[in-house]
């Protein structure tokens, strides 16, 4: 399993030069093995693999009641976090359909938060869980939400220097991702400051319920044929899960979205025309609310866009508690 991790990977490139860096007397070095140290179980997660050689990406892999298999999750750390002391603030990065908890990675987001000041924890969220409890499964648990609320961020706000409060959190994610950050920003309100979506559907009703009907097929092959709402649905979970029905609770919050205006594979068509719709749909709401965001429309189709991330980034981190 770690063997087939490219973060483990670069790890086992890098330790090559750990050596030859405490001959010389490297403190950031000697930092994270010390540091390496403290991070432990909690929060109703057992660590079952890790990876802390890397000086910024650390890996670890949880046995939880939650998940019926072992999740994982990157924790990607600010250049000077062994050496400053000081405490930041975190992005939570949402993976999308058939990814995992190295998609990211493969995205550049290391080059892409080089010198800035906050953790990022991007973790597992099952190939098409939807980020969600599900309400029926036959192959074990599969409570996405519970894990990612209840354990993930106790458990990194006790085993890192990150400020555990609202003012202290930012959450994103690409397509099914930036659903789960839509929703997981509306339904604990007080848990992030700042969200952005990227491709992430914003609207599950339109169109008869497409996005629903869309969750519940691809769903079906993570949870051994049962869905995420249920057949027929349950209607109180997906209001609760919908953005389009929570419009208040996005209110004092900053909000980044952007989808894609011209698809061009057949991949991009049965995707991005409906978050373009959703998130269009999504921005009128919160126009006659009052409530200010940012959105972007962009050329191209369903990928997530590491350039519009760069200005975002700088957005994040300006709402968020300073380092």
């Amino acid at each position: 399993m770690m063997s087939e991790n490219p973060t483990r990977r670069n790890i086992l490139k890098a330790a090559g030069g750990l050596s030859a860096a405490l001959a010389l007397g490297a403190g950031s070095v000697v930092a994270t093995a010390s540091a390496a140290h403290a991070v432990g179980d909690g929060n109703g997660l057992r660590i079952v693999q890790r990876g802390e050689t890397d000086p910024r990406m650390w890996y670890y892999r949880f046995a939880t009641a939650e998940i019926g298999w072992q999740p994982a999750v990157n924790v990607l750390l600010p250049d000077d976090y062994h050496t400053s002391g000081r405490t930041y603030p975190v992005l939570y990065m949402l993976h999308g359909g058939g990814g995992d908890f190295i998609e990211f990675d493969r995205q550049g987001i290391r080059e892409l938060t080089a010198g800035k000041p906050i953790i990022v924890v991007m973790p597992d969220g099952g190939k098409t869980g939807w980020y969600s409890n599900p309400v029926s499964s036959n192959v074990g648990p599969r409570n996405w939400e519970n894990f990612h609320i209840n354990q993930l961020i106790p458990w990194i706000d006790a085993n890192f220097r990150t400020f555990a409060e609202y003012d202290g959190r930012a959450i994103g994610g690409f397509s099914m991702g930036g659903f789960g950050a839509l929703k997981y920003t509306a339904k604990y309100w007080g848990h992030f400051a700042s969200v952005s979506s990227y491709s992430g559907p914003a609207s599950l009703r339109r169109d008869g319920g497409l996005v629903v009907h869309w969750a519940n097929t691809t769903s079906a092959l993570d949870l051994g044929g049962a869905t995420v709402y249920g057949v027929p649905w349950d209607q109180a979970r997906v209001t609760a899960d919908n953005p389009m029905e929570r419009i208040e609770s996005y209110r004092n919050k900053r909000i980044f979205m952007v989808a894609g205006t011209a698809p061009k594979t057949a991949f991009d068509w049965l995707n991005e025309p409906q978050v373009l719709a959703g998130q269009r749909e999504f921005r009128g709401a919160l126009d006659r609310a009052g409530i200010p965001y940012e959105a972007h429309e962009d050329g191209g189709g369903h990928f997530f866009r590491g350039n519009f991330f760069r200005g975002d980034l700088d957005g994040i981190i300006g709402r968020l508690r300073r380092a």
